[in-house]
């Protein structure tokens, strides 16, 4: 079982380098796009390590490609291993998707069909990662714009099927709860009373736009008020879980996320007071 962390944290852009490096801010660790720092080219590894002097530090993966029916990227594993065993990671993720096959990377987040079939697939490539890297990942739902039919289960079963077979833990991202909740027309309610509430170690918070017909996991925006309500409810469900605010595209100034940090905080305090 993975261990766990009840800590409030940001993810980590180059704008905001400087601020985390020069000055203590308040936050309780940060979250990094591992793939910047385990390529040829990729951004200095100098940085991350002083970055983890400082912070306890999370890899969020985006190319693992863990539903890929021709398995995963032996060579992508070692990278990526390396890079753990360098930083020492609070928590390593990537996503509940697909993006390679026979050697083509489509640089997206592809959605699986939830079937046994799939369920398959996706355990024997998370036993392969776990193997690889020493230890027991987080797998983060998608957000998802198309669904398939028939299926055997439903997202959240899903879920909570491949957590119990492999010893993954669950990132669970509430905004793409809502997004593909809109998107699907189903309940985020009955999505979150339904994951592994004891597989959750980590959560995203983030905003989203809209498209023509769909919700679109823009990353771009505030945490919505619909966010926040559904972070509420599912807080009364879980034991001690860190929290994120996550932004990948019109990065605002820190203190603005550092406001929505502290938003979070005191959601969560407010729920530890009423359990108590």
């Amino acid at each position: 079982m993975i261990p766990s962390f009840s800590g409030f944290g940001l993810g980590l852009r180059k704008q905001h380098y400087a601020d985390f490096l020069d000055h203590r801010i308040a936050v309780d660790f940060l979250e990094v796009i591992s793939e910047n720092f385990m390529i040829d080219g990729g951004r200095p590894r100098h940085i991350l390590r002083d970055v983890r002097a400082r912070y306890p530090v999370a890899l969020h993966g985006v190319s693992m490609s863990i539903g890929s029916a021709d398995g995963l990227d032996r060579a992508y594993l070692n990278r990526l291993r390396a890079l753990v065993d360098d930083v020492d990671p609070l928590f390593v993720s990537d996503h509940l998707s697909w993006s390679r096959i026979e050697g083509f990377n489509s640089h997206d987040l592809l959605p699986l069909p939830y079937t046994e079939e799939a369920l398959d697939i996706v355990s024997s490539n998370i036993d392969q990662a776990q193997d690889a890297l020493g230890r027991a990942m987080l797998i983060e739902n998608p957000s998802t714009y198309i669904d398939f039919a028939p299926a055997d289960m439903t997202e959240w079963q899903f879920i909570d099927a491949l957590c119990a077979r492999t010893g993954c833990g669950l990132l669970l991202d509430i905004n793409n709860v809502f997004v593909s909740a809109s998107n699907h027309d189903f309940d985020p309610v009955a999505y979150l009373d339904g994951v592994p509430h004891d597989h959750v170690r980590q959560i995203h918070l983030a905003g989203h736009s809209h498209g023509d017909h769909l919700l679109i996991d823009t990353h771009d925006q505030a945490v919505p008020p619909s966010v926040w309500q559904l972070y509420a409810h599912v807080l009364t469900k879980l034991g001690p879980v860190a929290t994120m605010i996550e932004r990948d595209d019109a990065i605002p100034p820190l203190a603005d996320l550092l406001v929505e940090l502290s938003t979070a905080r005191g959601i969560s305090a407010g729920k530890m007071e009423e359990a108590a």
